[in-house]
């Protein structure tokens, strides 16, 4: 098996392993984070009614920077967008994706504005 390819098999375990044990409520939705090689994207994942109740990306935005710094800026917004909803907890899900770098980036930049994981 080629390593590329071993690598997302791997990585898709590990996200149907975490999703079979979290889920998001209308008072605690599930805070989806999707990272690629250009872009950040997350919602905010209300599961019992299939319901997006808020989302920030970096597509479409002006931002400048490093990848980090924009997934902070996402995670900025994001948390400002929950509290305007009255949402003060959340559940992480970080789609398998190792809890470093970006993604951790993001994380302290939502929990700096109060968001709770």
């Amino acid at each position: 098996m080629a390593e590329q390819s071993k690598k997302l098999l791997n990585r898709g375990l590990r996200k149907a392993r975490v999703r079979a044990k979290i889920s998001g409520t209308a008072t605690r939705p599930r805070m989806s984070v999707t990272i690629s090689n250009t872009h950040v994207s997350v919602q905010l994942i209300d599961d019992e009614n299939q319901h997006t109740v808020a989302a920030a990306t970096t597509v479409g935005a002006k931002n400048t920077g490093t990848m980090t710094e924009q997934a902070a800026t996402v995670g900025t917004e994001i948390a400002k967008k929950a509290k305007k909803l009255k949402i003060t907890t959340v559940v992480f899900d970080r789609n398998g994706r190792q809890y470093a770098g970006r993604l951790a980036a993001l994380a302290d930049a939502a929990r700096k504005e109060g968001l709770e994981f």
